[in-house]
């Protein structure tokens, strides 16, 4: 994948959408999942949409499973909405995994390979999540960066499909990190509660290359790499903060899920 050369400025987001979808065959049997409609349009494009909003002037989106769909419903660039402080359309780039490598490379394994196209600090989310009124605020990413942390997470309450969570949440930081709230690697068998990782986060291109991951930038050999075990290994040695997103979310998984949301059924 070549760095993009219009617009010249290094992907400030991250759209995750090389997925199967095998959960929501036989909707994905002839659409790649981001591209399944809710509410009029688009999965993706509720992203697109907030990004744009948000005055972020360059997207990255990963593809795999009928990956060349996406460029041809998407194009090149997304609009700003009336409601947008942005005159600058949200300019769309491709790392297209399935055409380079005959299939995803996993989360982790993606993101390396993008890495040469995206900036220093970067927002990044599932493209199949629905979170409506998430905005991707730049004080935000601002904060981040300030950190020194190579990772910020949004959490949620499990939802019924998975009660056990993935991650826990240190309420009370220790001043070497600045008041941020850190995320913790919490067995399955600790008391303590844990919370569901809503696809939303915030990532340092640090995070995606060695030493952490075994990878070169830009992932030449095409590596499949899980995100789990690396956001793990950093929460061990304290990198990864995080925050309980209150809003309305959901991780669109199956058929049944989309048609309750359509139906704007409460998950």
């Amino acid at each position: 994948m070549k760095p993009p050369t219009d617009p010249v400025l290094p992907a400030s987001a991250l759209l995750l959408a090389a997925g199967r979808g095998e959960r929501m065959r036989p909707l994905t049997d002839r659409t790649p999942k981001p591209l399944l409609a809710l509410h009029g349009q688009p999965l993706i494009a509720w992203h697109l949409d907030a990004l744009a909003r948000a005055g972020v002037r360059h997207a990255l989106i990963n593809t795999a499973w009928l990956g060349e769909q996406l460029p041809e419903r998407l194009g090149s660039s997304w609009p700003v909405d009336a409601a947008s402080a942005s005159a600058t359309p949200l300019a769309l780039s491709y790392s297209h995994e399935g055409r380079d490598f005959g299939g995803a490379l996993e989360t982790a394994g993606g993101i390396a390979r993008a890495l040469p196209a995206l900036a220093e600090c970067f927002w990044a989310v599932a493209a199949d999540a629905y979170v409506p009124g998430f905005a991707f605020d730049p004080a935000a990413l601002q904060r981040f960066a300030a950190s020194g942390l190579l990772a910020h997470l949004w959490l949620v309450p499990n939802p019924a499909q998975h009660p056990g969570g993935d991650f826990g949440l240190d309420l009370n930081p220790g001043p070497s990190h600045q008041g941020c709230t850190l995320a913790l690697n919490l067995p399955p068998t600790h008391p303590g509660p844990r919370y569901t990782f809503s696809g939303l986060a915030l990532y340092r291109r640090e995070l995606f290359a060695p030493p952490w991951l075994d990878i070169a930038p830009g992932n030449p050999q095409g590596i499949r790499a899980a995100l789990a075990p690396l956001l793990r290994h950093a929460m061990d040695n304290q990198m990864v903060s995080a925050e309980l997103y209150p809003g309305p979310w959901a991780d669109v998984g199956t058929p049944e899920r989309l048609a309750a949301l359509e139906a704007r059924i409460p998950l």
